[in-house]
């Protein structure tokens, strides 16, 4: 990744009131920067999390597999609505999905995400 050169010199001079060799800390600071693929899939899950309904979704999962019918009634949502917010949880990668015969059954791709939410809720737990 390219350095902003004027953040770069911004940040410069006030590294130089810190460190005797602000480059050298510049250079030891860019490492710490986050991989932009990484981001990217880090932003789509996020994405795909900041929606009440797709987390009523992942918490009936949380259950088990669930076919799309009985995601509808526990969402009280009409089937384009429900298919919709599946297909942004699939994208993400938070849901898989399989097909039995019409039917279309829905579950976690990956139990971490249930640990992603379960964290979500602890921080914001009233003491």
């Amino acid at each position: 990744m390219d350095e902003p050169e004027v953040e770069v010199d911004e940040a410069r001079d006030t590294l130089g009131r810190l460190y005797d060799d602000p480059d050298e800390r510049i250079d030891e600071l860019v490492e710490y920067r986050a991989d932009d693929g990484t981001v990217t899939r880090q932003h789509a899950v996020f994405r795909a999390l900041a929606n009440e309904d797709r987390l009523r979704l992942l918490a009936a999962l949380r259950h088990g597999e669930r076919c799309g019918c009985e995601l509808m009634v526990i969402l009280d949502a009409p089937q384009s609505t429900v298919s919709t917010h599946l297909r942004k949880l699939r994208e993400a990668g938070l849901v898989k999905s399989r097909k039995k015969g019409r039917w279309t059954y829905y579950r976690i791709a990956d139990t971490a995400v249930m640990d992603v939410l379960d964290l979500a809720a602890a921080i914001r737990e009233e003491p």
